[in-house]
């Protein structure tokens, strides 16, 4: 079983920065990939960001490349996702997700994750 708590969000004026850390509770970290996904409202869940059991392997949607940092922790067991040149259209609640995964390729579709924190609301103001 794997728990995921997030932790970070809030309200920020377009183009600023904002961090997001989601805390796992799991025996064995190293054998999930994890990601982060966000849902505005009236939308699908959408991928975000994604990085690999070892950390050495990071997956990003497009419309987040070059702006979001997805990293992990092993030791600490928290992937943090670092937003820059944030705009009105990053607002959604984030959520952190896991899956039982140590392919570097590891996953984008929401039916491939099996565990999922409660999600963070991040408001990106004009």
């Amino acid at each position: 079983q794997v728990q995921l708590v997030e932790s970070g969000g809030g309200l920020v004026q377009a183009g600023g920065s904002l961090s997001l850390s989601c805390a796992a509770s799991v025996r064995f970290f190293s054998n999930y990939y994890m990601g982060w996904f966000r849902q505005a409202p009236g939308k699908e869940r959408e991928f975000v960001a994604g990085v690999s059991w070892n950390g050495k392997s990071t997956r990003y949607a497009d419309s987040v490349k070059g702006r979001f940092t997805i990293s992990r922790d092993s030791a600490k067991k928290t992937v943090d996702l670092q937003m820059t040149s944030l705009e009105p259209e990053d607002t959604a609640v984030y959520y952190c997700a896991a899956v039982f995964n140590r392919s570097l390729m590891g996953a984008v579709r929401v039916a491939e994750y099996a565990y999922w924190g409660q999600g963070t609301q991040v408001t990106g103001s004009s």
